[in-house]
């Protein structure tokens, strides 16, 4: 497949604003692609690479543009190829390897699709293929349907695989991503709700839980083999140590658990989220960190029991299961009500305990492997958001050298991040120091003494309410915003979105929005 049919195909995605006709345009392009190529055209049509990292920058992107070619040749296998030669090359003299391996595509390429490798590259490319859309358009393209398709993406944590399959082989291609042991599956993930009232009336009658600040796990035993994996489905066992011996405990011959890691003082309040990530540095010494940051495991739900798959079964049911074999003393403080003040009671106690809050659950929701439903919601302490940040200000004064000034977004469901402020609040010189470094790396242009970034950080960020704003998309800015900390376990797709940030901003009494 050429180049030029998947870049007209991003150009006519991006101008229309229908849905339907999004999918099928999706849907007949990758009807085109060979079996060799539909991963690639799914990564790229979904705004990704392959590639883990290609250690190429904006500078050098911009320094490799050539005259155009006026004839298109350049294939996606040709593009392909090229990126894998890219992420290979390392060493002396490798930035200039690099720069001459771009500078060959790029000379191939039209204007058109150097424009769009550059963006692709850049994190930049905003079309409006999203993951969602691209499940939609593979079961289009293949003739299935869609909940087979996104339940199969889900397991397998790959669409890319997961369509070739789908195209190549149809549904018994799909039948092969079933939950598998020792291979992790993407975690159920929650909206943000305003308070419990909201979460009673979204939810009815629902289960409470602490909501713990540490970091998610999911742990799988198969016998005597024990592994933990992160939020990000990296294996992190070595890491984990204390979790693996909980787990090794447990009365199961075989299952599948989520939960939290969590470090916490002698007196059982959990400590800052920071120290619970460092248990997970490359570099640490895990017996010796162990010894002074030791790590509380804590399970919420089980998704595979003894042979059984879960994942299908009422929310009810599965706890039930895990209460049979987890103690309480492993499970976080939980309730379920339908009183809200019996729930605020309940919210009120974990702020005490020093946690964030609560996350309610639907008892009779399914396990989404994946998804961010309605069926979980998160209640948290304050005003608080996960957003991405979209380009830093270089400082003055003492902060002169260092990227401060941050510009912050939410999500678009649509494709893209739409702007609400920006923050200087809560930057300590440690955090200017390594923000600086990671966000340079991060460049994809400069406007001035804007430094603008591939939108790939996710902070969390805590505002005093929303104002209406005439400077921004969305029209609402936030108010005295400040930095609470870096989110290195999310991604920039699991951020809150623009409708989160509009629900609060309609909601009553503090949250409402000042004109």
């Amino acid at each position: 497949m050429l180049l030029q049919q998947l870049v007209r195909t991003s150009r006519l995605v991006a101008e229309t604003s229908s849905r339907l006709a999004k999918i099928d345009l999706l849907a007949a392009l990758l009807r085109e692609a060979a079996p060799e190529e539909i991963e690639i055209v799914i990564a790229y049509l979904s705004g990704s690479v392959r590639q883990a990292k290609l250690g190429v920058g904006w500078a050098t992107l911009q320094a490799a543009r050539t005259a155009a070619s006026e004839n298109p040749s350049l294939s996606v296998l040709d593009v392909d190829e090229t990126l894998v030669r890219l992420a290979s090359t390392a060493g002396k003299g490798s930035a200039a390897s690099r720069s001459a391996l771009l500078r060959t595509l790029f000379a191939r390429a039209t204007t058109e699709e150097e424009d769009f490798l550059v963006r692709l590259l850049t994190g930049e490319l905003r079309q409006g293929a999203l993951e969602g859309l691209m499940v939609e358009a593979v079961a289009r393209s293949a003739g299935l349907p869609a909940p087979e398709v996104r339940r199969a993406a889900m397991l397998a944590g790959d669409l890319g695989a997961v369509a070739r399959a789908a195209l190549d082989e149809g549904a018994a291609g799909l039948s092969r991503f079933t939950v598998r042991l020792l291979s992790p599956i993407r975690p159920m993930l929650a909206r943000t709700a305003a308070g419990v009232q909201e979460a009673l009336a979204l939810l009815g009658t629902a289960a409470f839980e602490y909501k713990l600040d540490g970091a998610r796990i999911q742990v799988h035993k198969s016998g005597t083999d024990i592994r933990a994996f992160s939020r990000l489905m990296n294996d992190v066992t070595v890491a984990v140590p204390e979790v693996v011996e909980v787990a090794q405990a447990l009365g199961f011959e075989d299952a599948i658990l989520d939960g939290e890691a969590i470090a916490m003082d002698a007196g059982g309040r959990p400590l800052p989220f920071q120290s619970t990530m460092r248990r997970f540095g490359r570099k640490l010494d895990v017996e010796e960190s162990r010894a002074g940051l030791p790590l509380t495991a804590f399970f919420f739900d089980l998704l595979h029991a003894d042979g059984t798959s879960l994942l299908a079964e009422p929310y009810a049911h599965r706890y039930d299961r895990l209460a049979q074999h987890v103690p309480e003393t492993r499970r976080p403080p939980r309730l379920v009500t339908g009183d809200a003040a019996e729930a605020q009671a309940f919210f009120d106690a974990a702020i005490r305990a020093g946690h964030e809050g609560l996350v309610a659950k639907d008892l009779q929701a399914p396990y989404e492997a994946g998804a961010r439903g309605a069926a979980w919601l998160k209640i948290k302490r304050a005003d608080t958001l996960d957003l991405v940040v979209l380009a830093a200000e270089w400082g003055h004064g003492r902060r002169r050298g260092w990227l401060s000034n941050l510009h912050l977004g939410a999500r678009d469901p649509a494709g893209g991040f739409v702007m609400l402020g920006k923050t200087f609040k809560g930057l300590t010189d440690e955090i200017l120091e390594w923000q600086t470094k990671r966000l340079s790396e991060l460049e994809v242009r400069r406007e001035g003494h804007v430094v603008y970034v591939r939108p790939e950080l996710v902070v969390e960020v805590a505002f005093n309410g929303l104002q209406t704003s005439p400077h921004y998309p969305a029209g609402l800015a936030l108010r005295f915003a400040r930095l609470v900390r870096y989110r290195d376990d999310k991604r920039a797709e699991e951020a809150d979105t623009i409708e989160t940030v509009r629900r609060i901003a309609g909601a009553p009494s503090e949250r409402r929005v000042v004109s």
